[in-house]
């Protein structure tokens, strides 16, 4: 990397902008479904800064996704920066108002901001960043606010097919290492089927929720270690993540009053690169059958109910080197590629544009008082745009 560009890069740095984007953003509410304030707070915020086009494209009920384009004017690739608008809802445990984005002790504080409100933030700043700097680009960058990731990663879908890119950095918590992989989520409904009666005739029916404790029980004694290469084990794990997330039965909200003739769990498992469908769904087959061979009497449906596939781009791709080159020019050494057990976007669009993951934050999240050092956000913003740079020709 050219001294000059990096000492544009540093003489031009906006990690202030970072930091106040990112208060801005942690101080509304963006729980998923709510995204729909905050993605038009941000478009006003960004438009304040007086460069490029900047626009919300409604996805569906109103939510939609915030974008911002700069475009140099001359032929070059289109580099996209991304991340998500939404987050989980706010956990218990609290000891201050999780939206205050309060600034102590060179941290901020606020639900969401490294899931992922300050990886949004930093790449805001990073544009600014490439404007500032008057280091020449070729090409375009798009910013991209997207709804919905907590959900059915709609946001990032609808962007993908009203638009193309090049290349990509998804502002993901990384805890700054640059990640190259991370595994994809099949979510597998297990139904026990009983027979209904109201509860004064118990014997005369079949409890499905007693029906399914055998069957959770059996699922949650599984342990499952894939065939897969040593290099992908040391980047996301040499064991299938596997849980019960989720249980459905009974009459609700009144009742019960009735003895329930179908439950049904979800079962979230989390397969590494190269673990197809059907490697999974046997292990569930498995444990149901132990349970069956515990209760003959358990009547059982599995359905592959949702997949999201898993994520890795070469280290040699065009984005890894360059956001790596930038990565070395400021912390001093040599990155290590990583992957990650949790699911980006890049499930819905990792094989439609070369994309890397990067962003400040990391583990563990929505836990109660979530802080960041302002110091990561400065260290993000500075990675980001040099990466720009590097990627668009100039640098």
């Amino acid at each position: 990397m050219r001294t000059e560009v990096l000492e544009r890069v540093t003489g031009a740095l906006q990690d202030e902008l970072s930091v106040d984007v990112t208060q801005g953003l942690v101080r509304t509410d963006s729980t998923c479904g709510r995204e729909a304030v905050l993605a038009a707070e941000l478009e006003e915020r960004i438009k304040a800064i007086g460069v490029g086009r900047v626009w919300r494209e409604e996805v569906f009920d109103g939510r939609s996704n915030t974008l911002w384009e700069v475009d140099s004017g001359r032929p070059g690739p289109h580099l996209l920066f991304t991340g998500h608008l939404d987050t989980k809802p706010v956990c218990e445990g609290w000891t201050r108002d999780p939206f205050d984005g309060a600034i102590e002790d060179g941290r901020m504080f606020g639900h969401g901001v490294m899931d992922m409100k300050a990886g949004l933030g930093c790449q805001v700043g990073a544009i600014k960043t490439v404007l500032d700097s008057g280091a020449a680009f070729s090409g375009r960058i798009t910013f991209a606010a997207v709804c919905d990731h907590m959900g059915d990663q709609t946001g990032s879908i609808d962007l993908f097919r009203r638009h193309r890119f090049d290349h990509c950095i998804l502002g993901e918590l990384t805890g700054l290492e640059i990640y190259v992989a991370h595994r994809g989520r099949y979510y597998f409904d297990v139904s026990t089927i009983g027979l209904s009666a109201h509860t004064c005739h118990r014997d005369l029916a079949v409890n499905a929720i007693e029906k399914m404790l055998p069957v959770a029980d059996e699922i949650a004694k599984l342990r499952h270690f894939p065939d897969i290469s040593e290099e992908m084990k040391a980047l996301v794990g040499p064991e299938l993540h596997i849980a019960v997330g989720r249980i459905f039965g009974g009459l609700f909200p009144g009742g019960p009053s009735m003895i329930p003739d179908r439950c049904t769990i979800r079962v979230d498992t989390r397969p590494q690169p190269g673990v197809v469908p059907g490697e999974v769904r046997a292990l569930i087959d498995g444990a149901i059958g132990r349970a069956r061979a515990r209760d003959p009497e358990i009547r059982a449906e599995l359905v592959l109910a949702d997949e999201k596939s898993s994520f890795m781009v070469p280290t040699n791709a065009p984005v890894v080197r360059c956001l790596a080159e930038a990565w070395e020019a400021v912390m001093g050494r040599r990155p290590t590629f990583v992957g990650g057990s949790w699911l980006g976007d890049t499930a819905s669009f990792g094989d439609l544009c070369e994309t890397v993951i990067f962003g400040p934050g990391g583990e563990p999240v929505y836990q109660p008082d979530e802080s960041l050092a302002l110091a990561d956000i400065a260290t993000a913003t500075r990675i980001n745009a040099l990466a720009a740079l590097n990627l668009l020709g100039e640098a």
